[in-house]
This record gives structure tokens, C-alpha cells and sequence, in this order.
């Protein structure tokens, strides 16, 4: 009786969600969470957040390329973003003689501003809710998926016809609802403005994802369309997007208590798994990932530190790799230290005596977590071995991944495919050849794949592919010697050697880098996934009933669906917050926090000289606030993931304040777990923003595109 007591208190006290927590679908606000958000002082009403008919504040917000958010700011056109969401597109038009990466990028009109080749902005501009269409014929576990998937494939074609649109149907509370998403894509998004590393990056791997930070983390796009305004590829005859919404941007100010909204695409959560989720990741996943892009980080840090050409070739690359490794460390650390299993099997324990309570309930519930139970038994078995097959094989070294855009060539030369396909086929990977050796170091992934490989070799003692597995035990677990005698042969690491075999192709089974990558994606194929899908058929079923009996059981919560990069509004306010013990932190950060932490000449700290002017003038403009300080960040409780990195942090008026880019390593358990009392949204001030623009860069053409509230 007593660990039951214990169990339902903490449930009751995990699952009462306040106003700050939750990822609210915009175009479907509750009555309860309108009234949480007038309360806090939003002043919008639901149309002027989402209307489809009309504009609102939904049509200034964009998927921004492949896994970030961004928003409109001027009649015109001009998007921004986070720094380290547009510095892959920065990297490549910096070179040694135009380091745009160290030096920043300020065009100064329209002319100067950089065409991005592959960079897309999606605006979302339909949303309908087909989970009947999605289930229909549906009828047991073992051909769910394929019914599914084949619904999916018809509906979509459908709905799309001939149009120029993207069509998403995602799936919403672990497949009880299906909810289809249409895109008006553009592909014509030109750079303006990057600040130098010293702003941008500033802090970079010692201060990425904590609080206090003191970082501009912001980059400056365009969007052209055609004549008609409608998207387009580029060309110089495109012109400015003439924006149906755009942000007014507010320099007043933030303080404590202030309504703070956040429109954007966040990635993906799990708040509603399980314990045997919380416990394969602190036991299994974040530790594989930790050591795999340790072992890489380290060889990128030695050579980027020793070649400044190397440097700016890797610059993204490294800012990737990190940023998740980063997040394994915190997640791994606060799901433990902030007890999130107990709290899950707290939920699950008081599910099971609600169950349990009812004749009815049981016949639908009670058996559910047996399947579950099984799922993961075999997931427990594969799962750290399946993270070093993709973290330390066929995405560990560079020229490893790339081969694998070769296999479909290569399987039509096994066919005997006519000449005429297989020269279409060499034609369209030119392009990829050429833009993979532009950023690529030989000697670099040399070390990275020979560190991977010995890892992958020494850590993992199942499921290993028969390449890696024999090497070596021929080798005693040292890789250097094969992969340097690989790289001396194989055609994948020379530009000349791949660039004459796609005149000529033949087959590439001899190859042995392609031939390493097919052994690791056999083992994948033929091993691993077939576990994976005998759990899933174990335990999906299970995993959906339990969702939706909780939102059963719960009758008078108000549930939010996960994260999926389908957008989202999520409202708090700006608070400070204690981190620990005697560890009480203010809500905003200054220009004096920036200079204490300089270090001349080091890659994270460093400060350009025209910065460190004007801070010694104190020349902050109308961006001071009453104190004569420039605010850099400051923090607010509301509820993001990654994919809101660059999502507009908007005030109860619809004006932006802000610019959302990371979150609080207090809190790095939060895509499992919302962590009410520490979780923390860290804010680019909107006056930081201007000041950069305005007396950094100097583009006073782009401060007079905008609207500015003072």
C-alpha cells in the first residue's frame, strides 16, 4: 500500500502539466490553453496566431533546410534564423582569402547577397486531420504498417495531383491520429548577414547548451520568388518574396513575468514512453554516441587547430557532430540525476492499478506491458550495437558514408544495366563529387576512420560486421595500417580517381572502402533490422494502447501530442531559475558577461577587435537598456526542442523580443521529461540583434527594412 501511495503521488505530481509545459498544435488551440496564454498576457486572438484564410503571425514562420525554424522580419522577404542553423551554407562560400566564417558576411544591398544551391524555406499552408482514410482496412498488428504506409502513398498523391506543393501525413500520439500537412516550398534563399565567429559562435563547445551564455547566435537570409511571386529556383531575374505576415521587431525589453510565445518545428520528443525507453538511454544510447563522437571530435579538433584551410572546411561539420554529443552528455546526466525512470515507473504502476480497477480496462490494458516487456528485451540486445553501426560505421568516416551514394550504379553494373543508364546514373553524381572533395581532408578522415574502426573493433562484441570482425583480429584491434593501405586504393578519397571512373564505371565490390560500407549495411540490413521489426511487432501495439489509455485515465489533463517537426506554439514567460544548490541565475546576460569570459586568440572565446571597441566605448545606441547595458540573452520557461533553433520568441503583442536557440543543461532530460521547475528556453535578445546589425556591421539597409518598435 505505501509504494502505491508513493507511486500515484508522483504521478499526480509529473503529470499536472502548468501553462509553460506542452507543444500545442497552433491551428488547434484549446480553450484551456487560450485561457493559460491570456492569463500570462498574450493579447492575439487564436485567428491572429493560425488562419488559414487570412494572414497571421503562422505565415511569417518556416521549416528553415533540414531541421531548423525561421521567420520573416521584414515586408520583404528578409528571414532570419540561428547562426548554427545557416553555418553549413555560410562554410561554403568561405574560403582562406574570404573567411566569412571568422570575419562574418554584411551584404550591403540586394546584389551582394549570396544564392544558396539546395537551401529551401517551407511555409506551411494547409493542415487536415485524415486518420480515418490513414486506418481504413486496417484490421491486425502483423500488416498495420503496410496498410498504413500504403494509405499514406494514396492519400498523398491525391491530395498533391499536380501541384508544386510537399504533402507530409505524420503520425500524432504513437499512431492514434493522423494529421496531413501541406508546404509551399521556396528554393531560392540568398545569404545577408552572418556575424563573425567571435559573435556567432562565441562560446561554442564550453558553453553550448548551458546558461549563463553570451552568444549572437544569429544569421540573416532572403527569400526571392519569381515575377508572380510564386517559388521558384534561382535566377537572376527572381525578386524579393513580398511576405504575407512579417515580425515588427520589439527593442523595449524583457523582464521578469513577461508572456513569452514560441512558433516553430521541433524535432521530436518522447514524453509519454516508457521506463524501458528512459533506461535503454541511460544505459545504452547516450553512452554509444558519447564515445563515438568523442573519438571523432578529437581527431577533428587536432586537425582543424593545425590548418586554418581545415579549419573552415570543417567548421559545420564539427559544430554537427558536437552539438548532439554535447546533448548525450546532459541527457544521459539529467535523466539521472532529475530521477526520470523512477517517475516513468511511477506512471506505469499507477496505470496498472487504474487498469486493474475496472473488468472492462483490463480486457483492453492488462496485458499490454508484456508485449512491451518484450519489445525491449530484444531491443536491450541491439540497440548500442545498432548506434555503432550508424555513429562508427556507414556515417563514421567521411569517405565511407559518401560511398554509399555509389551503391545504386554499382547494383545496375552487377545487372549488366544498359550503357545509357549507367552514364545518366554517373552524370547525376558529378555534381555530389564535386561538392563532397571541396570540403573534405584526406588525412583528416584517415584518423577519424581508423579511431572509429578500432572503437567499433574493442567496444562491441555482437552483431559486428564480418569485415571489421576479422580485420581485426588479424590486426589485434589496430586499424591504422588497413585503413591507410584503404585510402592508398580506393577511388573514393581522390577527386581525379572517381572523377575518370565516372567516364568509364565498374564495378566497386574491389573497393575497399565500398566494400566496408556494404559489410556494415549488410550486417545492418540482414541482422539487426530484422531484430528491430520482431520487437516493434512485439511492442508497438502495447505502446499505442498505453498511450491511449493514459489520455483515458487522465481525463482532465490537457495532452499536447509530441514533437515531430510539424509546427508547434508553446507559451511561458521570462523567469530566472535556481540550477542547484546556492546556484540561484539571474534572466539575462550583458556585454560585460562577454568580455570576462575573452580569451585572446582561442577558438570559442575570441572577440573581434571592432566588438571589443565598442564595448570599451560603451557605444550600445538605442539598444542600452535604462542601466546603459546591452542585454545579450535571456531566458524564458517555455517548452522547445531542437528544430526551434532560430524560432522567433514573440511577446503578448505579436512582436519578436528574442531569437530562441538552445535549452539549459539543468534540463537536458526535457524531451523525456518537461523538468517544470529548471527547464529553460535560451533567448538571443532582440536588442543584441540590432546592435550586431547596426554597429557591427554596419548594414543600414537592412535596420531601415525593418519595422522596430521602441
Amino acid at each position: 500500500m505505501k509504494k502505491l501511495f508513493l507511486a500515484i503521488t508522483l504521478i499526480v505530481s509529473v503529470l499536472c502539466a502548468k501553462a509553460d509545459e506542452g507543444m500545442w498544435l497552433p491551428y488547434n488551440l484549446s480553450g484551456q490553453s487560450l485561457a493559460e496564454m491570456q492569463q500570462l498576457g498574450c493579447k492575439l486572438t487564436a485567428e491572429q496566431i493560425f488562419n488559414l484564410n487570412q494572414p497571421s503571425l503562422k505565415d511569417a514562420i518556416v521549416q528553415f533546410g533540414g531541421g531548423c525554424t525561421g521567420e520573416l522580419i521584414s515586408p520583404e522577404g528578409l528571414l532570419l534564423t540561428n547562426h548554427h542553423c545557416g553555418l553549413s551554407y555560410v562554410q561554403k562560400h568561405a574560403t582562406v582569402e574570404h573567411d566569412y566564417l571568422t570575419d562574418g558576411f554584411w551584404a550591403y544591398s540586394k546584389d551582394q547577397e549570396l544564392p544558396n544551391p539546395g537551401l529551401t524555406v517551407s511555409f506551411l499552408a494547409n493542415v487536415k486531420d485524415v486518420t480515418d482514410a490513414v486506418l481504413e482496412g486496417v484490421t491486425d498488428e502483423e500488416t498495420r504498417s503496410e496498410v498504413i504506409n500504403g494509405n499514406i502513398e494514396k492519400l498523398t498523391k491525391e491530395i498533391k495531383g499536380d501541384r508544386d506543393v510537399v504533402v507530409e501525413i505524420v503520425e500524432f500520439y504513437s499512431g492514434n491520429q493522423y494529421i496531413m500537412f501541406e508546404y509551399d516550398v521556396y528554393r531560392d534563399v540568398r545569404l545577408v548577414c552572418c556575424p563573425p565567429w567571435g559573435i556567432g559562435k562565441f562560446g561554442a563547445d564550453t558553453d553550448n547548451w548551458t546558461w549563463p551564455r553570451h552568444k549572437g547566435d544569429f544569421n540573416i537570409f532572403r527569400v526571392y520568388t519569381d515575377k508572380d511571386g510564386k517559388p521558384a529556383k534561382y535566377s537572376e531575374d527572381n525578386v524579393p518574396m513580398k511576405s504575407k505576415h512579417y515580425l515588427p521587431i520589439n527593442i523595449k525589453g524583457v523582464k521578469p513575468g513577461d508572456y513569452t510565445m514560441i512558433l516553430g518545428y521541433p524535432g521530436s520528443t518522447d514524453r509519454y514512453s516508457t521506463s524501458y525507453t528512459v533506461k535503454n538511454l541511460i544505459e545504452s544510447d547516450c553512452p554509444a554516441i558519447i564515445n563515438c563522437r568523442t573519438t571523432k571530435l578529437n581527431q577533428y579538433r587536432r586537425h582543424m587547430d593545425a590548418d586554418q584551410e581545415v579549419f573552415i572546411k570543417y567548421a559545420s561539420k564539427q559544430a554537427s557532430v558536437s552539438n548532439y554529443w554535447k546533448y548525450a552528455i546532459g541527457q544521459k546526466r539529467q535523466l539521472m540525476r532529475n530521477h526520470v525512470y523512477d517517475k516513468r515507473l511511477a506512471q506505469e504502476t499507477a496505470f496498472q492499478a487504474w487498469v486493474n480497477a475496472d473488468p472492462e480496462r483490463k480486457a483492453v490494458y492488462g496485458d499490454i506491458f508484456e508485449g512491451i516487456e518484450e519489445k525491449w528485451t530484444i531491443l536491450d540486445d541491439i540497440m548500442m550495437p545498432m548506434t555503432y553501426l550508424r555513429e562508427a560505421g556507414w556515417n563514421g568516416g567521411e569517405a565511407v558514408a559518401f560511398s554509399r551514394r555509389f551503391i545504386r550504379i554499382n547494383d545496375s553494373l552487377n545487372l549488366k544495366a544498359s550503357k545509357e543508364n549507367i552514364a545518366m546514373m554517373a552524370e547525376r553524381l558529378k555534381p555530389q563529387v564535386a561538392t563532397f572533395f571541396k570540403d573534405y581532408d584526406k588525412d583528416l578522415d584517415m584518423d577519424v576512420t581508423a579511431s572509429l574502426l578500432n572503437l567499433f573493433y574493442n567496444d562491441i562484441d555482437r552483431y559486428v560486421p564480418t569485415m571489421i570482425a576479422e580485420l581485426g583480429y588479424k590486426n589485434n584491434g589496430d586499424f591504422k595500417a588497413w585503413v591507410k593501405d584503404a585510402f592508398a586504393k580506393s577511388i573514393f578519397v581522390d577527386q581525379a580517381k572517381l572523377e575518370k571512373w565516372l567516364e568509364k564505371p565498374k564495378k566497386l565490390d574491389k573497393d575497399p572502402i565500398f566494400a566496408l560500407a556494404m559489410n556494415i549495411i549488410d550486417e545492418y540490413s540482414n541482422v539487426v533490422i530484422p531484430l528491430y521489426q520482431q520487437a516493434a511487432l512485439a511492442g508497438n501495439a502495447g505502446e499505442r494502447l498505453y498511450m491511449k489509455g493514459l489520455m483515458e485515465m487522465q481525463t482532465e489533463r490537457n495532452f499536447y501530442p509530441d514533437a515531430n517537426f510539424t509546427m508547434r506554439l508553446t507559451y511561458g514567460s521570462v523567469e530566472p531559475y535556481k540550477g542547484a544548490d546556492a546556484v540561484n541565475y539571474n534572466y539575462y546576460t550583458t556585454m560585460d558577461g562577454v568580455m570576462a569570459k575573452y580569451i585572446p586568440g582561442n577558438w570559442e572565446f575570441d572577440i573581434p577587435q571592432d566588438v571589443r571597441d565598442l564595448y570599451a566605448a560603451r557605444d550600445y545606441g538605442r539598444y542600452a537598456d535604462e542601466n546603459g547595458q546591452l542585454i545579450v540573452n535571456f531566458i524564458t520557461t517555455n517548452d522547445i526542442t531542437g528544430g526551434n533553433s532560430g524560432s522567433p520568441v514573440i511577446n503578448g503583442e505579436g512582436e519578436l523580443v528574442g531569437l530562441a536557440f538552445d535549452g539549459n543543461w539543468e534540463a537536458m532530460s526535457g524531451d523525456i521529461m518537461f523538468e517544470q521547475k529548471v527547464q529553460r528556453t535560451i533567448c538571443m535578445d532582440a536588442r543584441y540583434l540590432l546592435w550586431c546589425l547596426e554597429k557591427v556591421g554596419k548594414v543600414n539597409n537592412i535596420i531601415d527594412e525593418l519595422t522596430i518598435i521602441e
